[in-house]
């Protein structure tokens, strides 16, 4: 699928139905063809919505893969994809929004 690499599947939660309490446990499995995880959602983009803030175990346990990262900061997110464990990954992101304004350029 990917060539010789691993997918690294990085998913922003953002829009209004994403990061609802009770959607949530309909991206169970969803990501499950993916070789790593990591869940992103901002707390600002949260309160935006006049959404209340969502427990990252709770997130953990509606998309059902193990391992997965979830991350509400983009700076740990920009740490988190610069980790050398992913440097021969292919890296989706997949997103309504912006990821919270990352900067791309600096993914590494």
């Amino acid at each position: 699928w990917y060539g010789d690499k691993k997918l690294l599947a990085v998913f922003e939660l953002h829009t209004f139905s994403s990061l609802d309490s009770n959607f949530l446990p309909q991206y169970s499995h969803t990501l499950k063809d993916a070789d790593a995880v990591i869940v992103f959602y901002s707390e600002h983009t949260l309160k935006m919505k006049n959404k209340p803030v969502l427990d990252k175990d709770f997130v953990k346990k509606c998309f059902q893969f193990p391992g997965m990262v979830v991350l509400t900061d983009k700076e740990k997110l920009l740490e988190e994809l610069n980790q050398s464990k992913y440097k021969d990954y292919n890296i989706l992101l997949m997103t309504s929004g912006t990821f919270d304004q990352l900067d791309y350029k600096n993914i590494q």
